[in-house]
């Protein structure tokens, strides 16, 4: 197919780290493996060290992307048992993120009243992102039902929960969904080899479940990485936590399932752009994305552009990479080369959300 033009492609969900961890990855190196990976805006998790649970937490991460940020940016705000964030938050924040499943970070709801007071206090227009896992799905769906609001389940990894998605959109639950590339790439078998390098909330499933994601496809709203990085001296640690980086891996491993024949380069579209933008109601940044079919080409974890410099996927051969990145008229990635400096990235606009599909 040779080389292909792309629309401006978003990650819905990424950890860049900064602040409180930017051993890990900081503001400007997540932000140029964005554009590196095709990826021209970002959505970046609240659970930082502090965590972003109000307006003062907005402000300040945001006045840190202004001065750093590669790429186009927009942030979430969390919650907690004793954080609550509420209308003048969502005006702020691409959404809310909720954590019912333990995982890395200090954010966590533990209590049903604080987690029904969130879902009344915080307005129906603007989404409510989960990260919940197995019999935990159950409940944001449930709430959305109860409540009107509209809710979008993280990286949903398991055959079991993909049924469960499928089964509360017919319906007609106001819920969206995500898959991220490991969960679609990735099995136990991968985890086993990789050791803590493998390690990821949620952890990896068996073949069924991978088969099944890709399956069930037509139900997922959008594909992204949660780029989760962490250093490999954590990672080589006597207690690893969960994450692996991913924003600049994504759009190669769904371009090379495109060259096998698994999804078209409308379905990329799609997953990476229309999604994202309907989902979380976002104004589309002016940009093109070119790439290149045929290879095959070698992922690399040292030649990545994360501080991390590692990825689960060392010595994949993939059939296809980013060759150009143009964003609001400038060219910021080409050959290789970052080419936009720290600060270039914008705030992305938020507008209300739409949950059909």
């Amino acid at each position: 197919m040779g080389r292909v033009v792309l629309p401006g492609l978003i990650d819905a969900h990424v950890h860049l780290r900064e602040p409180g961890g930017e051993q890990k990855e900081e503001i400007a190196s997540g932000t140029a493996a964005a554009l590196a990976g095709g990826i021209v805006a970002v959505l970046d998790m609240p659970n930082n060290t502090p965590p972003v649970v109000d307006g003062a937490g907005l402000e300040r991460k945001a006045a840190l992307m202004r001065a750093r940020a590669r790429c186009d940016w927009g942030l979430f705000v969390g919650a907690g048992d004793a954080a609550q964030p509420g209308p003048e938050e969502a005006r702020r924040a691409a959404g809310l993120k909720l954590y019912l499943t333990p995982t890395f970070g200090p954010l966590r709801i533990e209590s049903l009243g604080a987690l029904l007071a969130i879902f009344r206090r915080w307005p129906a227009g603007r989404p409510i992102a989960v990260h919940a896992e197995g019999l935990a799905m159950a409940i944001p769906i449930g709430l959305a039902q109860l409540t009107g609001r509209r809710v979008h389940l993280c990286h949903v990894a398991r055959a079991d929960e993909i049924a469960l998605v499928r089964a509360a959109k017919e319906q007609g639950a106001p819920v969206t969904c995500e898959v991220t590339p490991h969960h679609l790439f990735l099995t136990r078998q991968d985890e086993a080899r990789l050791g803590a390098y493998g390690h990821m909330k949620p952890t990896l499933g068996e073949q069924r479940d991978v088969d099944a994601l890709w399956a069930n496809l037509d139900v997922v709203d959008l594909v992204a990485s949660d780029h989760a990085p962490h250093t490999c001296a954590e990672k080589d640690g006597s207690s690893p936590p969960p994450g692996v980086p991913g924003v600049e891996t994504m759009l190669p491993l769904l371009l090379d399932a495109v060259q096998a024949g698994r999804l078209s380069l409308e379905r990329v579209v799609q997953l990476l752009h229309e999604g994202p933008l309907r989902v979380y109601g976002l104004g589309a940044p002016a940009a093109r994305v070119e790439v290149e079919l045929g290879g095959p080409w070698t992922v690399c974890g040292r030649a990545l552009h994360s501080k991390c410099g590692w990825t689960p996927f060392e010595g994949r051969l993939v059939q296809g990479r980013v060759l150009r990145v143009d964003l609001r008229g400038q060219t910021v990635f080409r050959d290789g080369q970052v080419l936009a400096e720290p600060g270039f990235g914008r705030a992305i606009s938020y507008q209300s959300s739409a949950v059909s599909s």
